[in-house]
């Protein structure tokens, strides 16, 4: 219930936002293709976002005849949370991350990278296997994977209004307001999009690892992967998709530095790994 009530306000603020831009960027005649588009979005994150997600990150779907290792350990671990299995895919990447996306359990994905089933051994990988099925067991995939939709969108309306206020404007007698009103949304939507990021409680990564450390009975392999995640992320920081979607991955894929770690959605590292180590099993 409570997931259903975040996603309803997120999809409220993607509509709110939408309809501001709209107003800005085209007056009334904006507004109007505001209202459908956000219509139109609203539908499109709650039932393909997943699929934008996946098609985002170039994910292929992992073949049962290629991948029999990474098929196995997830049926094990579906078995145990007794949950349905979910489609999996193969991003490939050296940096080493994996993520769960899905609007329930009947529909649901897990994705990992080449470079995570490459740097980690077995019991780390199962570990993080364990920790994306977690997600979809606790069912924080879907506001996790609308939220990092409408972040997205929200950084494209600011690229447009920067544009747009650059570039100039469709009335010169409204020039003045309706620039400034563009030099609002370009400077409010990126701390929106934050803000929305920072909404998703870090405690949903606190719960995962828990539940997935409970699911196998075994908090070793995810504390050791969660290391050797951070360490392959600094080495090879993720070169495509959009900073908007980190909160969907186990760990952050891109290089984060200064300010942007303290605005992070996950919990640091090395609170995680001391509090897998303090479970007790």
């Amino acid at each position: 219930m409570i997931n259903q009530l975040k996603t309803a306000a997120l999809l409220g603020t993607l509509t709110g936002l939408m309809l501001f831009a709209g107003n800005i960027l085209g007056g009334r005649g904006g507004l109007t293709m505001a209202l459908f588009f956000a219509l139109l979005m609203n539908f499109g994150a709650y039932f393909f976002s997943d699929k934008i997600v996946l098609m985002m990150y170039h994910a292929k779907e992992a073949k049962k005849t290629e991948h029999p290792q990474l098929h196995h350990m997830i049926e094990d671990i579906v078995h145990k949370a007794n949950l349905p299995k979910p489609k999996v895919y193969v991003i490939p990447t050296p940096t080493p991350n994996a993520f769960a996306t899905g609007r329930n359990p009947k529909h649901a994905a897990v994705a990992c990278t080449t470079g995570i089933m490459e740097l980690l051994t077995q019991d780390e990988l199962k570990g993080v296997l364990a920790h994306e099925v977690a997600h979809i067991k606790n069912r924080d995939i879907l506001i996790t994977t609308v939220a990092a939709t409408i972040a997205g969108v929200i950084s494209y309306l600011a690229q447009m209004a920067q544009f747009a206020a650059i570039f100039g404007n469709r009335d010169e007698r409204e020039g003045g307001s309706n620039v400034a009103g563009m030099l609002v949304l370009a400077i409010l939507t990126p701390i929106i999009a934050t803000i929305i990021q920072l909404a998703i409680s870090r405690s949903r990564e606190y719960h995962a690892d828990e539940t997935g450390a409970k699911t196998l009975n075994n908090s070793r392999g995810l504390a050791s992967a969660l290391k050797k995640i951070e360490a392959g992320v600094k080495q090879h920081p993720l070169g495509f998709g959009h900073p908007a979607t980190s909160s969907l991955f186990i760990l952050n894929p891109f290089s984060a530095q200064g300010m942007v770690r303290l605005l992070s959605t996950h919990p640091s590292t090395n609170e995680r790994i001391k509090r897998l180590n303090a479970l007790k099993f």
